[in-house]
């Protein structure tokens, strides 16, 4: 019926005009306890599995931006919704514009991908990762952001406390569909949780960080928007990435995609609000920790020996790790560059720019991988009788890094290159069962899989704990008080 209700494609205008049909108050409370109810992977459970959480919430999107309360009668069903989510489905791609040209498939794979991965990364590894990284890494530079109090400055709140208050968050609307109301940290039984985290700081730091009105979202999204093609506005920004929570539908504040709670506590999340804050230093400094953080990653391998970065002739520098198995020399470039909304777009005449510090990773381990190989003085302990990979760690995944198509934006290398996430490096390096050499080896050797993410080649792999994500973990209110958990879920 309603998910199969469009058996043609939909032109975004006839969705956005579906999406207005209903009364913003109405629409976006179906839309957050759907979100709540079809939370992670739960979506292929749904209705004809329309119940995406891309989709979910460009519905709450596209109401927000262009809906008002003059429209419909009021009420909003089930049915609904999933009219919506049927029409979004059947979007028109550019690439159908384009008839299927190679530039065109290779623009919607961009899309694609960075329309839905995003909501298919591990939580528990992004929310570990901020505090193995801001409190638990040490810079070889002297900062001038991240100093002591830094996490004050910007959070109103230690960082550990506002890591605890993202949690509490994501289980309160996951819990009461898609609510959180401050009014339960009244209540008798918060009064645990409060002890913790301090119930003013819990208001603060959400109505600081959390929370958007409709009119302020409306102009946020309007200030996001980098093209005017229909083909390409759901692939924009969402200003729901930045402020999760609404005021003004209802008690409370209501989250009409609870997917994206969580990232407003992990590294990505803190970057763009110390940027604002902070500006680029910020950047700099995050960028030279993370270099650091990888460098403790690749020192749990159980078989390899990890060498720092190597300065040679005139003051120059090799990658930034060398790691020496017995069967390999793996080169690390460490890049803490991020996907940029052109790139999610697809826009294949600006992908060079966005891409341009990966490509000039190629170019660093390259270069590095020839010193070895030449002899280079500088170089004499690293072994040239094995073969030589490349990697490229990054903050975050580019999900087509490796893909044939992007060929054409980086440069050809004589040493096998992989681009990797720091979510698939933190896997690697726990692996039980096979050497991390092994594993890159066999991925190159096969035509196929060597394009795909590093990821697939870790799939059925017995991985055992990382260490450095567990004690990032267990330094977070909840996780030392784990009895807490179910109070905060059951809050309303």
């Amino acid at each position: 019926m309603a998910a199969y209700l469009y058996d043609r494609m939909v032109t975004d205008h006839e969705y956005v005009q579906r999406v207005r049909q209903q009364r913003p108050s109405a629409l976006l409370p179906v839309v957050a306890a759907a979100s709540a109810r079809w939370h992670s992977d739960t979506w292929w459970n749904s209705t004809a599995q329309k119940y995406t959480p891309w989709a979910l919430a460009d519905v709450a999107r596209t109401s927000l931006a262009y809906g008002n309360e003059y429209r419909g009668d009021g009420g909003c069903t089930e049915r609904d919704l999933l009219s919506m989510l049927a029409a979004y489905a059947a979007l028109t791609d550019l690439m159908v514009r384009d008839n299927g040209s190679a530039e065109s498939v290779a623009s919607w794979l961009l899309r694609t991908s960075g329309e839905q991965f995003n909501y298919q990364e591990f939580g528990f590894n992004d929310l570990a990762r901020t505090a193995a990284l801001f409190s638990q890494t040490s810079s070889t530079r002297t900062p001038t952001c991240l100093v002591d109090g830094w996490d004050e400055e910007l959070l109103g709140c230690s960082l550990a406390d506002y890591v605890g208050v993202t949690q509490l968050l994501q289980v309160s609307a996951l819990r009461n569909e898609g609510r959180f109301d401050p009014a339960w940290l009244s209540q008798p039984q918060m009064g645990q949780i409060c002890s913790i985290i301090p119930e003013r700081t819990i208001r603060e730091v959400t109505e600081r960080h959390f929370v958007n009105d409709q009119k302020a979202f409306k102009a946020d999204n309007e200030a996001g928007r980098l093209s005017r093609d229909p083909h390409l506005r759901r692939f924009e920004y969402n200003p729901l990435r930045g402020r999760p929570f609404l005021s003004g539908f209802g008690t409370g504040y209501l989250a009409p995609s609870s997917h994206l709670i969580i990232s407003k506590g992990s590294p990505l999340g803190l970057y763009y609000m110390g940027i604002a804050h902070f500006g680029n230093d910020f950047a700099r400094e995050l960028g030279d920790l993370f270099e650091q953080y990888v460098g403790r990653q690749l020192r749990q391998l159980p078989d390899a020996e990890v060498h720092a970065e190597i300065v040679y002739r005139d003051e120059r520098r090799s990658v930034d790790w060398i790691v020496l198995f017995d069967d390999l020399v793996l080169l690390v470039e460490v890049k803490s560059t991020r996907p940029t909304q052109q790139l999610r777009l697809g826009v294949l005449d600006r992908t060079s720019a966005a891409l341009r510090q990966i490509k000039h990773a190629y170019q660093q381990l390259e270069t590095t991988a020839t010193l070895i190989t030449d002899r280079n003085p500088s170089f004499k302990h690293i072994p040239a009788d094995r073969p030589i990979h490349g990697l490229i760690v990054t903050m975050e995944p580019f999900h087509t890094a490796n893909a044939p198509f992007q060929k054409e934006v980086r440069p050809n290398t004589d040493i096998p290159i992989t681009v990797c996430s720091a979510t698939e490096l933190e896997h690697l390096v726990t692996l039980r069962n096979a050497s991390a050499s092994q594993v890159l080896l066999e991925r190159h050797g096969d035509p196929l899989r060597s394009t795909y993410s590093l990821n697939t080649s870790l799939v059925g792999r017995s991985g055992g704990r990382n260490a450095i994500l567990d004690a990032g973990w267990d330094s977070y209110p909840w996780k030392r008080h784990a009895d807490l958990e179910g109070q905060a879920a059951e809050g309303g």
